[in-house]
């Protein structure tokens, strides 16, 4: 088996889509609608992307690939050629594991002319340099780049299937065996850029329903299911761009294989587009490496638990130290950290989660309050008065002097750099120094809303209207997710 990657050779952008086209096509059971091309649109810095070469109707199939051609665990060969049980790895690892061995297999791979449509270079907070991350300092999302514990579980898990394999895992780079320094690192490497695209591009893969009636979900790579669903990277599916507004097409799981259908009538000439969801820039940027204003409404700014107990004068937030957070805890009311979403009109009730109000009403409360809390097992109602609001007042400020520029220095660079890339492409650096910018401006832009309404409120004591609202706002209202 040769080691040589061939697919790693730079070939014409077109010709490679050309022939992912045709392989695609021909696979048993394949069906890609005429009326859709896969077009070049770096012009727009886009990439490749899906667009209509005439009028679509509103649910009108887009293409169609059955299951068996969905590169998963399940469908590798690789599951036949080692002794222990691939899925044992989970639907993470054992998909990064599959990809490792097919892109290592280069042409003789079933899935070679797939895996050159596929970037090889990533913007993902995962690839950034440490001065690179700085430009992100004082936003939460640095903490759950989680690459230290990604590279913990490659060595533990995958590294001694791929030491214990070198004629499935071919060494890359020259190298005698994924041995040593050089060797751990180039398979961190490949397993990175593999958990990129799984991350990226990868789909919960549901069983047909004669095996398995959960119902659909279309929600993407991220699950935070108990028992998770197997993974899958899906042909064509994964080169549609992703926006916000302009949301057009979604992948349906069917008893036939994956539909992609317009959800809406889709104009010839249009671009074709799926969405990732209501989630912050922040997020777009950690699991795909890029950032766009679409998705600016849905911005959110965390305040840590460790922040609020500062501000309310606790020495830590250690919990077992603290028997007001040791109330809340066993209350399961307690999280260590939340999510301030961006407010859409002036009801400071309906931005704060009911869990950060129940925290600092607690805070605030003195001893002899809360002992009478705590001897009714159970939280006090979600409002709170002046007391709370100067004590988020105060965490909001702390939060906002972890920024080491302000929200207007931000916008003035961010106009600085926006008129440059105007006639130049921008540096690596600066492009990424450009979206984490971007990403502050959200964040700080929240900040000060939320500061301007707690001194607003700061007079007087404001009741929750969440009582009288009911519970529709709660899918804003989120616990800070680590995933």
């Amino acid at each position: 088996m040769s080691s040589t990657v061939h697919f790693l050779d730079p070939v014409n952008f077109q010709s490679q889509s050309d022939e992912f086209i045709s392989w695609l096509s021909g696979k048993p059971g394949v069906k890609v609608n005429p009326k859709i091309r896969l077009a070049d649109l770096r012009s727009r810095a886009a990439g490749r992307g899906v667009v209509a070469q005439s009028d679509i109707a509103e649910g009108e199939e887009l293409f169609t690939i059955p299951r068996e051609h969905v590169l998963s665990t399940q469908n590798s060969k690789l599951k036949d050629l080692l002794s222990q049980d691939v899925e044992e790895l989970g639907p993470w690892l054992s998909l990064m594991l599959v990809m490792i061995y097919e892109y290592l297999l280069g042409d003789n791979s079933a899935w070679a002319s797939y895996f050159k449509v596929l970037p090889r270079k990533f913007d993902t907070l995962m690839f950034w340099s440490p001065s690179e991350l700085q430009e992100l300092q004082g936003s939460a999302i640095v903490d759950r780049i989680g690459k230290e514990g990604a590279e913990e579980s490659i060595l533990e898990m995958i590294a001694p299937i791929v030491r214990a394999n070198p004629s499935l895992f071919p060494p890359v780079d020259g190298l005698a065996s994924y041995d040593g320094d050089a060797g751990t690192q180039a398979l961190l490497n490949l397993a990175h850029m593999m958990g990129s695209l799984i991350m990226a591009y990868a789909f919960d893969i549901e069983k047909p329903e004669d095996e398995d009636d959960e119902g659909d979900d279309e929600s993407g790579y991220v699950t935070d299911d108990e028992e998770q669903l197997s993974k899958g990277m899906v042909p064509l599916a994964d080169l549609l761009n992703a926006d916000a507004d302009q949301n057009n097409a979604r992948l349906f799981q069917e008893e036939v294989g994956l539909v992609m259908k317009a959800i809406k009538p889709i104009s010839a000439g249009a671009e074709i587009f799926n969405d990732y969801g209501e989630i912050p820039r922040a997020d777009l940027l950690r699991r795909y490496g890029y950032v766009t204003d679409n998705y600016c409404p849905y911005d959110v700014v965390e305040l840590s638990l460790e922040l609020i107990c500062q501000a309310a004068g606790l020495a830590n937030a250690d919990i077992e130290n603290q028997p007001v957070l040791q109330f809340l805890e066993e209350l399961e009311v307690l999280d260590d950290g939340y999510d301030i979403p961006r407010p859409l009109d002036d009801d400071l009730a309906g931005v704060l989660p009911d869990e950060l109000v129940v925290l600092a009403k607690v805070l605030c409360m003195s001893s002899d309050e809360l002992k009478q809390q705590v001897s009714k097992n159970k939280p006090p109602k979600p409002s709170f008065g002046h007391k709370e609001v100067t004590l988020l007042s105060k965490a909001v400020q702390s939060k906002q002097a972890q920024y080491t520029t302000t929200l207007t220095q931000d916008k003035e660079l961010l106009a600085q750099l926006s008129q440059l890339e105007a006639t130049t492409p921008l540096e690596d650096s600066a492009r990424r120094q450009k979206m984490a910018i971007q990403v502050r401006i959200g964040e700080k832009e929240i900040l000060q809303t939320l500061s301007d309404m707690l001194l607003a409120n700061s007079e007087g004591s404001t009741t929750s209207k969440r009582a009288a609202n009911g519970d529709n706002d709660a899918s804003r209202r989120t616990k800070t997710q680590r995933t």
